[in-house]
């Protein structure tokens, strides 16, 4: 089983930021977060459809959200170095958490590691709208589980 599922949503945020900590620059913190976005799991091209494009990112950026196991589950990519960085600090902390765990905790690592402070407004803009997309969709499963449960 994956580690990454037995920790919650807030305890990878605190992970994030204690990383964060060890950098000097906001150079090295930019150099890392283009890292991560290297590691990103290959998109296939298939998916890079209307639907699954996020609107509201001045880059290209697609993500595709499904409920399994009655986790959230998620891949994406943009066609920014950056913003690929940012979509997998996003994916270790929302993907294959607990949907109604996304729902209920508001995102402090933006401000905790100073994202919303050192990314250029469109970028800034862009994360929110990526973060919102993830909420939206993980609301949409936990709706869509009561309503099954209530069916049943």
């Amino acid at each position: 089983m994956n580690v990454l599922l037995l920790k919650s949503v807030k305890e990878i945020e605190l992970e994030i930021s204690q990383e964060f900590e060890i950098f000097d620059s906001w150079m090295d913190r930019y150099e890392y977060i283009i890292d991560l976005g290297r590691q990103l799991s290959s998109f296939p091209d298939e998916w890079k459809i209307e639907e699954n494009k996020v609107q509201g990112c001045q880059s290209q950026v697609w993500f595709k959200t499904e409920l399994k196991n009655n986790l959230f589950v998620c891949q994406a990519i943009s066609d920014s170095a950056i913003v690929s960085g940012l979509i997998a600090l996003l994916l270790r902390i929302y993907n294959q958490k607990d949907p109604s765990d996304i729902v209920a905790t508001n995102p402090t690592f933006v401000s905790v590691i100073g994202l919303d402070e050192h990314l250029s407004p469109t970028r800034n803009n862009g994360l929110n709208v990526m973060l919102q997309k993830i909420k939206n969709d993980a609301r949409n499963m936990v709706l869509d589980q009561q309503l099954k449960t209530k069916l049943n």
